[in-house]
């Protein structure tokens, strides 16, 4: 299924995991990489490597804590947002293909598992 979502997004130039990230960032606002580790259901470290690329892009800004400078803190940036305006019809487009493929029950029980094990 991811290959059918990252193949879905190609042209907006993000994976499903850095699409679902993205979201999930949306939805908390600023999180500490742990916090979005926790939701997202991956080790910190994994969370760590998958916001890499995402920086580099200017998609998210990682910056120290303000309480306690050792807590990397993730920000979704405007260019993350537009990032996130541009996939989301490729994004709706794979999720109609699949649910015409894929009983209704389980399309929303997979897209809850992406979404959460970004």
């Amino acid at each position: 299924m991811t290959t059918a979502y990252d193949a879905a997004l190609r042209p907006s130039g993000l994976r499903v995991t850095q699409f679902a990230i993205l979201r999930l960032l949306e939805r908390l606002g600023p999180s500490p990489v742990t916090r979005l580790a926790t939701e997202a259901a991956l080790e910190r470290t994994t969370m760590g490597r998958n916001l890499d690329p995402l920086e580099r892009r200017g998609l998210v800004q990682i910056a120290a804590g303000a309480e306690d400078a050792r807590e990397r803190v993730v920000t979704l940036t405007e260019t993350g947002r537009e990032a996130i305006a541009a996939a989301l019809p490729f994004w709706r487009d794979a999720q109609a293909r699949i649910n015409a493929q894929v009983e209704p029950g389980a399309v929303a029980a997979l897209t809850d598992a992406l979404i959460s094990a970004a």
